[in-house]
């Protein structure tokens, strides 16, 4: 059965307009923003989520690869929701990685940041747990700024795993990288990384924090005690 059109309108029947205004701001769509061109429904994520945990097990690939290039954002989300929940419930790697090739097949259109930090350690970085993980150096020198989330996000599942090694690696590719959402990433990462193993990257900032951009270090130190952040910000 092609559940396409259904899940459309599922979504569509939970629009808010007041949120399909307020979204373009939010996720910066105007010209020459990072969400340039993005269309809203305004339906909130646990509603999505809701779609999807309706929809998963029955849809198929061939609807999701439709839903995944949808113009609207949250049918984007929620298709990637449901292709979250078919990876995690695989049974086999050969399942699995049918699941992670339509992820990276479609990953241009995985273009924000909530996009890809709602699927890229959950697909990508649990699937490369114990493989060659060298897809995700070529992400994060791709130059595409989604490409490049998707790198340091994914290794998430590893940090998780307290296996730090790729995401200092990637972190150093991204070091000065031009645009916020990589800083933000980044430094994210590194917290991760802090929150279960301090020296390590306290040892990362040691080497880098005099050139790092601010609100990276900023978000890399959230979690240090005062001493140790006061040291850091005194990079200026």
């Amino acid at each position: 059965m092609d559940y396409f059109n259904e899940i459309q309108d599922a979504l569509k029947t939970l629009a808010n307009p007041e949120k399909a205004a307020f979204l373009p701001k939010f996720f910066k769509t105007g010209v020459g923003q990072y969400g340039e061109g993005d269309l809203f429904l305004g339906v909130i994520v646990p509603e999505q989520r809701q779609v999807a945990k309706h929809y998963w097990n029955i849809v198929s690939l061939e609807d999701l690869e439709k839903l995944i290039q949808n113009p609207f954002h949250e049918v984007r989300l929620t298709a990637i929701f449901m292709l979250v929940m078919k990876y995690q419930k695989s049974k086999t790697q050969s399942e699995m990685k049918v699941y992670v090739d339509f992820y990276l097949k479609h990953r241009s259109q995985v273009n924000n940041w909530d996009l890809v930090d709602s699927s890229s350690h959950l697909i990508l970085g649990d699937y490369l747990f114990d493989k060659d993980r060298s897809i995700l150096y070529d992400l994060g020198k791709s130059g595409i700024l989604w490409d490049q989330r998707i790198a340091i996000m994914s290794t998430f599942y590893f940090i998780r795993k307290k296996d730090f090694g790729d995401t200092l690696k990637i972190a150093e590719i991204l070091l000065h990288h031009p645009h916020d959402l990589i800083h933000k990433a980044v430094g994210w990462m590194i917290r991760e990384v802090g929150n279960r193993d301090f020296e390590t990257a306290n040892q990362f900032l040691l080497k880098h924090y005099q050139t790092i951009p601010r609100t990276m270090l900023r978000y890399a130190i959230e979690k240090f005690n005062p001493e140790v952040k006061a040291f850091f910000m005194k990079k200026d």
